[in-house]
Formats: structure tokens, C-alpha cells, sequence
């Protein structure tokens, strides 16, 4: 199979991730640090196309549903998806389309394009692939993921700031992703 995304050609094969499994949450920063508020995005699609051969090769394209931010609390979550935070009404995606990967190490970066709140941004990725699991009669497996990154909310859009501590919400937002594929054949 051969994808091409954004001028690179992945010659990788569908990785289905289990999203029942995975996890795209964020940890924001609550007045310098005191205390920490963490989130995740329950819909989202990630299509992930691995060359097993050389990573280099692989792709990774992300849709993550805006409107779908819990961070567990009803009212917060409704005020994140107001114009002061996502404006989900007329942002309702955040995406990522990678262009490039590439291995640093043990390590791995997948270049591309977040668009977030309407501002599209070249980002790098810092990712690791945490191993794999095969079953017993050798036919299939499963490939572990995780990536972090430290994003600007600011440089997104997303300005709100609280009326009576303007540094209650921390600008700077850790993301991490925790991903899992479904079983996939070995034939």
C-alpha cells in the first residue's frame, strides 16, 4: 500500500488503533503550577500507516472531535467548548497530518500540521513505540504508542483569561497521547 500525505509517500500498512484502549488528554496548569486540571478528548480517529521496515516511511493523521473535551466536571466542560476556549461551534475538529517522520535514536518525531481553533502550525511530535504483543500462535499484534508535547495555548487562539486572577489558567498545556492498535495480522 502506498498514501501519500503532503508530498511524502508512505508505503506503510494500516495500523488500527483501539480507541476503547487509547487516550488524547491534556494537563493544564492552574495558578503557576498549585495545581494541575487534566482532560482528554473522547472522539477522535487515528489513521496510522506503519512501515515496519522503515519507520520513516509511516504516516499519522489524527481528527479529534473538540466537542468531545471532559475534564470531568459538566460546567467546566461546557465552558471549554464556549468561544472562550475550543468555540467547538465553529471549530469542531482539531487535527494532525503528519508530513515526515523522523528517527532520533530510540526515538521518533512525526513533523505536520496541527490545526487547532482555527490556526493551522507546524509541530514536531516527539513520540516512542512502547513495544509490541504477540499472541501466542505468532498470527497477530499489537503495537503500544505515546507522545508528548508541550503547546502554547496563546499561539492557538485561545486567549480566556479569568476576570479575578489573570494567571489562574496556565498558557502552557501538556498534551499525551497513549495509543494502542488493535490486533493486526501477521500473515
Amino acid at each position: 500500500m502506498s498514501v501519500t500525505v503532503a508530498g511524502q509517500v508512505s508505503t506503510g500498512k494500516p495500523y488500527p488503533i483501539d480507541g476503547g484502549h487509547s487516550t488524547v488528554g491534556f494537563t493544564v496548569p492552574i495558578l503557576n503550577g498549585l495545581s494541575k486540571v487534566k482532560g482528554k478528548f473522547t472522539d477522535f480517529t487515528i489513521t496510522l500507516n506503519q512501515d515496519e521496515k522503515d519507520i520513516t516511511k509511516s504516516s499519522v493523521n489524527v481528527v479529534i472531535k473538540a466537542t468531545s473535551v471532559d475534564t470531568g466536571i459538566e460546567g467546566r466542560d461546557k465552558h471549554l467548548r464556549t468561544a472562550d476556549f475550543f468555540d467547538v461551534e465553529k471549530f469542531p475538529e482539531i487535527t494532525f497530518q503528519s508530513s515526515r517522520i523522523e528517527k532520533k535514536g530510540k526515538n521518533f518525531i512525526a513533523h505536520g500540521t496541527l490545526t487547532m481553533h482555527g490556526v493551522a502550525k507546524e509541530i514536531a511530535l516527539p513520540f516512542t513505540i512502547n513495544g509490541t504483543w504477540e499472541n501466542p500462535e505468532k498470527t497477530k499484534k499489537t503495537v503500544g504508542y505515546s507522545a508528548s508535547i508541550v503547546l502554547n495555548r496563546r499561539e492557538f487562539g485561545i486567549n480566556y483569561s479569568n476576570k479575578q486572577n489573570a494567571a489562574f489558567i496556565g498558557d502552557n498545556i501538556t498534551v499525551e497521547i497513549d495509543l494502542i492498535t488493535r490486533a493486526i495480522d501477521l500473515s
